[in-house]
């Protein structure tokens, strides 16, 4: 297991902008359905650090603030209540997912938030007595529909605005925004990091990998790239933290050499310093959405430190 290190210097690393290997252009390389998991939320934090240099401030104060909270037990007790704004952007009748597909998506969120997912139990979990209970409920509060020509959206938050051609945010400091629609680029979805601009905050979701139905797409059709995404929006790190060995500032989660995909064999170990056992089954790793099903209570900590006061969200308590 690896400690956080509590460091303006740590953090300052965190936020370098340098450009990730696997990182894609907006437009280019274009993919109907994606065989591996791709997650873009860490490299368009480097994307926002680079276009805003105030953000990285901003959010190493809050990193410390989160830490200050986890340390002294100052998190939200019982249960928060999200409500959630879809917004769908489709060119094609598949693209309009139906009211159903995107209900379970929700309902997704509210099973593995809430430690009531089918395979919460799977045999053979190393790590089940870290295993979480986050405690945060979810409510579909309203679906917005618009029909688009974009064949695809890209990553640089351009379905997030009406001025180019997406829909605006819906009163996203209370509410979390969703927005459904044809990303390209091999890419499942991204998130925004707590501490960005209001109205660019919060998930994209390819409507391929949206929810357990419809127009959800083996091998990532069982909403779990739901769950990852809203992780990232709850400030959550890549369990590898984005680096060879690197940190996800979380204490009870153990160090991955890199990304993993697939659903790994029982007994998978890192490369890294004591070979120790890969939390693959983790919701922030790289791994088919039947393979991940746990947050850690590290990771639970560091969720709901951002709901407490003085938290980049506290105006959702």
């Amino acid at each position: 297991m690896k400690k956080i290190i509590l460091s303006l210097a740590i953090v300052s690393m965190l936020f370098s902008c340098n450009k990730q290997e696997d990182s894609v252009s907006n437009e280019s390389n274009l993919s109907n359905v994606a065989s591996r998991r791709a997650c873009y939320s860490d490299q368009h934090l480097k994307d926002q650090l680079a276009a805003d240099p105030t953000l990285a401030k901003r959010m190493e104060e809050f990193e410390l603030k989160a830490a200050e909270a986890i340390a002294q037990g100052r998190i939200v007790n019982g249960v928060l209540e999200i409500p959630v704004v879809v917004n769908v952007l489709y060119r094609t009748t598949a693209e309009n997912i139906s009211l159903a597909q995107i209900q379970s998506q929700i309902d997704v969120l509210n099973k593995d938030f809430n430690a009531t997912n089918s395979d919460y139990n799977t045999a053979n979990n190393p790590y089940s007595s870290v295993r979480a209970n986050v405690g945060i409920r979810f409510v579909l509060d309203q679906v917005i529909r618009k029909a688009t020509n974009k064949t695809s959206w890209g990553t640089n938050d351009a379905m997030k605005r009406t001025t180019t051609g997406g829909l605006n945010a819906v009163s996203p400091t209370t509410k979390m925004n969703m927005w459904i629609c044809t990303i390209g680029g091999g890419i499942l979805g991204y998130a925004q990091f707590p501490g960005g601009a209001a109205a660019t905050d919060g998930v994209v979701l390819d409507s391929k990998y949206t929810g357990t139905t419809g127009t959800a797409t083996f091998p990532f059709n069982l909403g779990r790239t739901g769950t990852h995404e809203v992780g990232h929006w709850m400030n959550l790190r890549h369990i590898w933290g984005d680096a060879t060995c690197g940190s996800d500032l979380v204490s009870d989660t153990p160090t991955h050499n890199a990304a993993n995909s697939g659903v790994p064999a029982v007994g998978h170990r890192s490369t890294c310093s004591g070979t120790p056992l890969e939390m693959y089954m983790n919701y922030m790793d790289y791994t088919d959405d039947r393979g991940m099903y746990m947050f850690t209570n590290g990771q639970k900590s560091r969720m709901l430190a951002i709901f407490n006061v003085g938290g980049s969200r506290a105006s959702f308590r």
